[in-house]
């Protein structure tokens, strides 16, 4: 689509004014701009001040987007609606994990921490031609502002009677040196059986300190309505649940234990004493939960004593779900939700290796953290648990429900 007369001979007046190797990237300025603009009127069926019956929408001011070309940084201006959105076909959208990716590749690529992998993790972006330093600026203050108002979020306006905790370990420069840093991640099943990413953070440890600053955080923005924790027994996060999440049980993630169990054991017991840890799962209520874990400790026992005394000493927090609905077991009784969050970040962060600080790793990892929570929000008729079964938690305690058959063999 042309140019009308004053704008180009608005933009002939900028191309006179500027040096010859300005021109290439002022003249595909202008054109791209053109062709915004015209996609634009095409899609709300009236110009800019033009009166017209095919109207669908109007204009409501612009936001600013820069393309990086091989003639430069055009600094673009995107119209933005009053009613529906609007995105040029030219443009590529940008999901706010590969923002983020790309900020920090080029955040290490100029700091210096990585020379050939990552000039190679930059053209597989598709970014031969490089990017400008502004141009990461702005990208990295965009994640930085978003990841951070996420971050600081109110949680005040529901109860999350079900949080999962769990840590993740990358690499980061620290003081000119590499260490691995702690990325933790709360998320939490709503009132109503929706689950959220509830917050993150990253620091050089996750001991009690570390939790327990983590937790209040939380709290401080409204956490509230917990019943019970579910994690696995990091160290000094039992302490902290109990001195910042006050009347909350807390859940030993089941899977973690057995990992730990079966390192105590002979190669050649370790299928017997898994299979028999399983069955104390498999009961169709709480009493028979209870009665099972007695007969198994015992058993194994007699010939495993050390692999008894871990039961008997975790038998509180690795039964705590039985005091929960039992239609609520599978999906509390380990931490398995969260690993699966755990594995798309550290699949992201492997892309990387050694971050450049712990900011960059923050950024990355809370960038695919809001995006997840945000497919939990689109996909929000899949509930995590039924909101009938949620009304469970608050109902008088009952001895006619048992468990199904799927829940028996999972």
């Amino acid at each position: 689509m042309a140019l009308d007369h004053a704008a180009l001979l608005e933009v002939l007046e900028v191309m006179r004014a500027a040096d010859v190797d300005d021109r290439v990237r002022t003249a595909a300025q202008g054109m791209y701009q053109a062709l915004i603009d015209a996609e634009a009127t095409a899609v709300i069926g009236a110009g800019p001040w033009e009166r017209s019956a095919e109207r669908t929408a109007q204009r409501n001011g612009s936001r600013p987007r820069v393309l990086t070309t091989t003639a430069g940084d055009l600094e673009l201006r995107i119209p933005k609606l009053r009613t529906g959105s609007f995105f040029p076909s030219l443009l590529e959208r940008r999901r706010r994990v590969d923002q983020a990716l790309f900020a920090v590749i080029m955040e290490a690529y100029l700091h210096g921490v990585s020379t050939r992998k990552v000039d190679d993790l930059v053209k597989a972006l598709g970014a031969d031609s490089g990017i400008s330093k502004s141009e990461v600026s702005r990208i990295c203050a965009d994640l930085d502002e978003e990841v951070g108002a996420f971050r600081d979020r109110s949680l005040g306006e529901t109860t999350y009677p079900y949080v999962f905790l769990d840590a993740t370990y990358c690499k980061a420069r620290v003081n000119r040196r590499v260490v691995s840093q702690a990325v933790v991640i709360a998320t939490g099943v709503t009132a109503d059986g929706r689950r959220e990413v509830l917050g993150f953070d990253v620091g050089d440890s996750e001991d009690g300190a570390f939790w327990t600053a983590f937790l209040r955080s939380l709290k401080a923005r409204g956490l509230g309505g917990v019943q019970l924790v579910i994690s696995d027994a990091h160290t000094g996060l039992k302490h902290a649940i109990a001195s910042v999440l006050i009347g909350a049980a807390w859940q030993r993630c089941r899977v973690h234990f057995l990992r730990n169990v079966l390192a105590q054991v002979p190669k050649g017991n370790a299928e017997m004493v898994a299979a028999a840890i399983r069955t104390i799962f498999a009961q169709p209520d709480a009493e028979h939960v209870h009665e099972q874990f007695d007969v198994i400790a015992t058993m194994l026992g007699r010939q495993l004593p050390k692999v008894e005394q871990m039961l008997r000493d975790a038998k509180d927090d690795l039964l705590a779900f039985t005091t929960f609905p039992i239609s609520h077991w599978k999906k509390i009784w380990s931490t398995n939700p969260l690993e699966r969050l755990n594995k798309e970040v550290k699949r992201r962060t492997d892309v990387v290796g050694v971050f450049p600080n712990p900011a960059a790793l923050l950024r990355l990892a809370g960038s695919v953290l809001v995006e997840a929570h945000d497919e939990w929000q689109v996909t929000a008729e899949r509930r995590y648990l039924s909101e009938t079964s949620m009304a469970l938690l608050n109902a008088p305690a009952t001895n006619k429900e048992v468990a199904k058959p799927e829940l028996m063999t999972a």
